[in-house]
């Protein structure tokens, strides 16, 4: 279980030096001073190594019921070249008793290497005595992952061949005049799996002050509680607590991970900008994302560690996946020798050495900030700059931080307290590591961008020609490098999988309003107005020409070499820097852990420690829920040491409802694989516990295959059929409609066999790529661009023209056809403007299609490509077949159509509709303030609109994998998903992530409604298809009642007045909210026995409810006061059947599916409430209507089926 477990602070613990009676042997024996003494071999003089208490206690232990402590480490007995810990000598060399125990050591730890790396720079004897110091090491294992090691060396007197206390080496001398032959350097190792690099720091600084009135005998002893109290201490989860504990005289923190794909960051993120100019730290992040082999270099042997680790976070999301040893012994030098990608370090005295000798290394020097290359090299290797704009942007903001500290505290009062000390500078520190981060995040989003313009998502395609041809010449050969490595690849891995990583989330936070159009639709790419005009003041485009030509597998055609670039020639506005807002994080104080180190004292620290985290929780304000989850995490830990299997399941539980990202899957998994029977069967008499055991065993048994492969677009070698065809032209990236696709094909193939060879697709897509440089490359004076909107662009530039407003080039654009005409002065004449049209996407399919159409002429080059291209005419040919009769009704009402499937290869049907008014939180990003439109698509997709400018502004949340029924905002911070799989998903809309779920519900969730008073949220209520009904507590996510209908088929429920109305299939039944009795019932009353209730609506102030049947075309509507009376019923004529109905201001709306020539069609009836009639009959779905709902009663929008895909938005009057 050990490896399962999350492991304490500490893995192991090593006192590292030379035995006493050697350095005795040595001074008596060769008489030298101990300046002359050569250096010494050190060796690992004592082991410290979990379990800590005594094999009675563990006995004690393990009949207590806990079987998750049984050590699975491997034993020194069984490594003949190790040291054996029963035969290690105390620190005077006595020979200690064997001990009986076999005692055991993690196995990822090299106890013959590791005392090189603790005396790095050899073990030297001294006649006078040097200050403590300390060092920082880094381990990796074959799989990747990596150990963290703290080193303190401190001196010890040696009087007569013995240690004696430091202090009383000293006063003896003094009294007897006899000096101390020398002193002798130890360290002590502590080694663990977290980077936690200031806090054991502190931890052993502790230590050295503690150990310094101790005799040597009693050193070991004290090391050995201080290990133990070190394996005691847990790493606090991901999130906003950090833990806190004594080890006197300081208060050591434990600072969390913000989330759980962050790094724990527990060092000084301001080091490097300290060694290194900007304009360095730039050189060095090259180095190491193009991966060279690289070497520190510095006097300092913490610094090496330290800066290297720097580094790497700064890369984050990005990760090294080649050697990393930041520290090397001068023993390991030849390692620098490895033919592959590294990053080592190496002390200074070694410069020439490693410079000599080994060709191709980047050698930097930290001390003096030099960054040159070895000697062996026959020329100087290149570092490509970082691309301008990012480059310049890093620099300004690394410029304008805060990096002194001593600036900071001109203007306080001196502190007299270490404490105060400790936290003021420890809040300087973390502010500052903030701000470091989010700067070289920006940098890495900077840089890296663009790069999902090139993706195409459905066939995992990165088309690293066209992304290369994007750049700026003096950034190309940068992006070539950095193209070719494996951290790239595995960045683009993460990207084709969506994962919404740091660099995902601050992608998205900073997307410009061009972006989100982009995401809409898939439209050909070209600058727009905007874009353009910055252009014509930047030096660095006036030199760069892009290659017209692409052919992503032609080797012989190489990208145009630019001149070398000076960043200082760029001018650019580089904007104001993104600042995210600053979480607030609370600390919990781990209790005092007593000694002796026996099971009783144990078994009180975690009494102890439980008992805190319980007050911890009764405590804690329940709309605090991040940090009630850390306490129900930690405390599920420490029940899991006491051996109390069901507490802690019970404390994990709770993680469902308070932060689910936390959820410790499996570690739970092996809790359930190793409890007892006995306790198994108490856990599934207890259905909370029963579910928990099964979705997580569940989880196991479900082989998720991930595709991770990456492919890069090539042209075609073979013939293609149609389907063939269509993915490598999505693969492509030139357009994804699968019916745009198809009609291409038709035009490609006219008067030949239906399929096309190698050459055609080739011709086709280089001229394209042509028509698309070609109109990059249109720099329009700003005389014209005034004319323009900012967000237009120019899609095709004609060949000069004569025409009746002058000779000149016409344009075309999203919005217009003009001339740019020739002459003295170019100028505009506008020649026609597109009427306003309610649907954009119309106007970019038209868009798509004309380009696409001059592509075939270009590439066809035959009589017959006037002709081939006509078969992209397809809204002419749309007009031709079928008349374009849109009723006047339908389009005085309707006033835009959304496609929340852009980007994806088919439509998807619309499941569920919810509009969320927009708020203002000074603690929210500007955007997260617009009203918003959450569309659920299929397999538990979730697109989220910005409905200000209705604008993608999340695209594909994913909710499990089953169909999303019900959504609903229960307060302004969460909004309800209801899914089929039984979940409710609650999504947090100031992060817009999901890391809570309720799993009480045991069947499809098939409603959930909002009870208010006084117009707070003060209670929710949930519906699941086996007819339960759950009243929530909205702050605490706790289940206040549950009541089971009679009945099944529970499809939707309705609130008035203190009533629940239940709509089953056979029949309404109305119950009470507080005792759930029922108290009406609404009979099924057509004689169709196959028919049963779809849906309905309530108008309590009319006394009326509005009820469809399957299968039917009539609207039922029942008075509440009696209803024994035969419903009214209202026709809805060229209905098939009613899908859906909201109620908007003194009007129903409702749904429809039904057909028309054949083909599937949806509708919408707008039905007065007052004269029970249909006032309007609304045609703008080419499939079903599915949901519907309302936005604040001015606007109603409309999903339909997966044959169309898309929303519309009407007016309501």
């Amino acid at each position: 279980m050990e490896d399962v477990l999350p492991p304490g602070l500490l893995e192991i613990c090593l006192l590292v030096g030379v035995p006493r009676e050697r350095v005795r042997a040595l001074l008596q024996g060769t008489q030298r001073k101990p300046k002359n003494l050569p250096p010494l071999d050190p060796e690992v003089l004592s082991v410290f190594v979990p379990p800590f208490i005594s094999r009675d206690d563990i006995q004690v232990t393990n009949t207590s019921g806990n079987h998750l402590n049984k050590s699975k480490r491997r034993s020194f007995r069984k490594k003949k070249e190790r040291p054996k810990i029963e035969n290690l000598k105390s620190l005077n060399g006595e020979q200690k008793a064997p001990d009986t125990e076999d005692i055991t050591v993690p196995k990822d730890i090299d106890l013959i290497g590791l005392p090189q790396l603790c005396f790095p720079g050899g073990l030297y004897v001294t006649s006078e005595s040097k200050e403590d110091h300390v060092h920082f090491l880094v381990f990796t294992d074959v799989c990747g992952n990596r150990t963290y090691g703290v080193v303190a060396q401190y001196y010890q007197p040696m009087q007569d061949g013995c240690i004696s206390l430091n202090g009383q080496a000293h006063w003896e001398s003094a009294q007897t005049g006899k000096m101390p032959v020398c002193f002798v350097p130890f360290a002590i190792c502590v080694i663990s799996r977290y980077p936690y690099f200031n806090a054991l720091k502190d931890c052993l600084s502790c230590l050295l002050v503690q150990l310094r009135p101790f005799k040597d005998l009693d050193v070991e002893e004290h090391i050995k509680e201080f290990a133990a109290k070190l394996f005691l201490i847990p790493s606090p989860p991901p999130g906003p607590l950090h833990l806190v504990f004594n080890m006197k005289p300081l208060q050591i923190i434990i600072p969390s991970r913000e989330d759980p794909d962050s790094p724990i960051i527990d060092l000084d993120l301001h080091l490097p900008l300290l060694c290194f100019k900007p304009e360095q730290v730039l050189q060095i992040m090259t180095c190491i994302l193009t991966e060279r082999r690289i070497v520190f270099f510095s006097s300092d042997w913490a610094l090496l560690t330290l800066v290297a680790e720097c580094f790497m976070l700064y890369l984050h999301p990005l990760q090294w996946q080649h050697t990393f040893v930041p520290l090397l012994s001068h023993q390991m030098l030849d390692f620098v020798m490895a033919p592959t990608s590294f990053l080592m370090g190496c002390h200074t005295d070694h410069f020439e050495e490693v410079s000599t000798e080994t060709e191709d290394l980047i050698l930097i020097n930290i001390d003096n900030g030099d960054i040159t290359h070895s000697k062996m090299a026959e020329e100087e290797p290149e570092i490509p700059d970082v691309p301008a704009q990012a480059a310049e942007t890093f620099i300004k903001r690394v410029e304008s931080l805060r990096l002194h500290y001593d600036l900071e505290l001109c203007h306080l009062r001196a502190s007299v307290d270490l404490g105060e000390l400790q936290m003021r500078r420890r809040a300087w520190q973390q502010k500052l590591n903030t701000e470091v981060q989010q700067t070289a995040l920006q940098l890495i989003v900077n840089i890296f961008r663009e790069v999902k313009d090139h993706l195409n998502y459905e066939h995992r395609v990165f088309n690293s020609e066209e992304f290369l041809k994007t750049r700026a010449i003096g950034d190309q050969p940068f992006y070539k490098k950095v193209l070719e490595t494996y951290m790239f690849h595995s960045f683009l891995k993460a990207r084709l999988n969506r994962k919404m990583d740091a660099f995902a989330q601050l992608e998205l936070s900073t997307q410009s309003e061009e972006d989100r159009f982009n995401l809409m639709f898939h439209t050909p790419r070209r600058m727009t107005m905007e874009k353009m005009a910055s252009k014509l003041f930047n030096p660095q485009y006036k030199i760069s020409r892009r290659m017209v030509i692409s052919m992503p597998n032609l080797q012989d055609i190489k990208l145009p070499e630019g001149p070398t670039r000076n960043s200082s020639l760029r001018r650019i506005e580089t904007g104001v820097a993104v600042k995210m807002p600053s979480k607030s994080v609370s600390t919990f104080k781990i209790p005092e852990i007593h000694f002796p180190l026996i099971f009783q004292c144990v078994h009180a620290y975690y009494t102890d420690f439980f008992n805190h985290l319980s007050k911890a929780i009764n405590t804690s304000p329940p709309d605090n829920s991040a940090l009630l989850a850390r306490y129900f995490y930690l405390r599920g830990l420490i029940s899991l040491m006491q051996g109390k299997l069901l507490n802690a399941l019970s404390d994990f539980q709770n993680l469902d409802k308070t932060d689910l990202r936390i959820f410790p899957t499996d570690l739970v998994r092996k809790i359930v694989e190793t409890m007892p029977p006995s306790e198994r069967s108490q856990a599934d008499r207890k259905p909370e516990l029963k579910k928990l055991i099964s979705r997580v065993m569940e989880k196991q048994r479900e082989v998720l295959k991930v595709d991770d492969h990456v492919k890069h677009f090539e042209l075609p070698k073979t013939h293609m059929q149609l389907d063939d065809f269509v993915r490598r032209i999505q693969e492509s990236g030139i357009v994804k409609d699968i019916g745009t696709i198809h009609r291409l094909f038709d035009a490609l193939t006219v008067g030949h066999q239906k399929q096309i060879d190698p050459e055609t697709f080739r011709d086709f897509y280089n001229y394209w790529k042509e028509t698309e440089a070609e109109a990059q490359e249109v720099n329009l004076p700003p005389t014209v661009i005034e004319h323009l909107d900012k967000n237009e662009c120019v899609y095709k530039l004609s060949c000069s023209v004569k025409t009746n407003y002058g000779v000149g080039k016409i344009a075309l654009t999203q919005k217009r056809l003009f001339l740019l005409t020739e002459g003295g002065r170019p100028g505009y004449v506008q020649i026609a403007a597109f009427r306003d049209i309610e649907d954009p996407q119309y106007i970019q399919q038209a868009l798509t299609n004309v380009l696409l159409m001059d592509a075939v002429v270009g590439a066809l080059q035959s009589p017959k490509a006037i002709y081939a291209a006509s078969k992209l005419s397809y809204f002419d040919r749309m007009k031709n077949e079928v008349p374009m009769m849109v009723p006047k009704t339908t389009s005085e009402t309707l006033k835009h159509k959304i496609n929340p499937s852009a980007g994806e290869t088919f439509p998807q049907a619309i499941d569920v509709l919810l509009y969320t008014p927009g708020h203002l939180d000074p603690s929210e990003r500007p955007g997260n303030a617009h009203p918003k439109l959450w569309c659920a698509l299929n397999e538990g997709k979730v697109v989220v609109f910005d409905a200000s400018t209705w604008s993608i502004q999340q695209h594909c949340f994913k909710m499990g994998r089953s169909k999303l029924t019900c959504m609903i905002m229960v307060e302004q911070s969460q909004v309800w998903i209801g899914s089929q799989d039984s979940i409710i998903y609650i999504i947090n809309t100031h992060s817009m992530s999901c890391n809570k779920q309720l799993n009480d519900h045991r069947s499809d969730v098939t409603d959930i409604i909002v009870e208010k008073k006084n117009g707070i949220p003060s209670e929710a209520y949930s519906s699941s298809l086996d007819g339960t009904v759950i009243a929530w507590n909205i702050s605490t996510l706790k289940v206040n009642r549950v009541f089971q209908l009679p009945c099944q088929n529970l499809t939707s429920i309705k609130l008035h007045n203190d009533q629940l109305w239940c709509c089953t299939g056979s029949c309404i039944l109305v119950v009470s909210t507080y005792e759930f009795r029922l108290q009406m019932k609404v009979e099924h009353h057509l004689k169709d026995v196959c028919s049963y209730f779809l849906c309905f609506q309530l108008f309590p102030e009319k006394h009326e409810v509005w009820a469809s049947y399957s299968g039917s075309s009539d609207l039922y509507i029942w008075n509440t006061k009696d209803f024994t009376n035969t419903p009214q019923k209202i026709h809805l004529q060229d209905c098939s059947e009613i899908t859906c109905m909201i109620r908007v201001k003194n009007q129903m709306w409702v749904g429809s599916s039904g057909r028309s020539q054949g083909k599937s069609k949806g509708k919408i009836y707008v039905v007065s409430a007052e004269k029970k009639t249909v006032e309007k009959e609304l045609v703008g779905h080419a499939d079903t209507v599915k949901a519907l709902c309302s936005a604040e009663d001015r606007y109603v929008l409309s999903g339909s089926g997966k044959d169309e895909g898309k929303i519309a938005i009407w007016k309501a009057e």
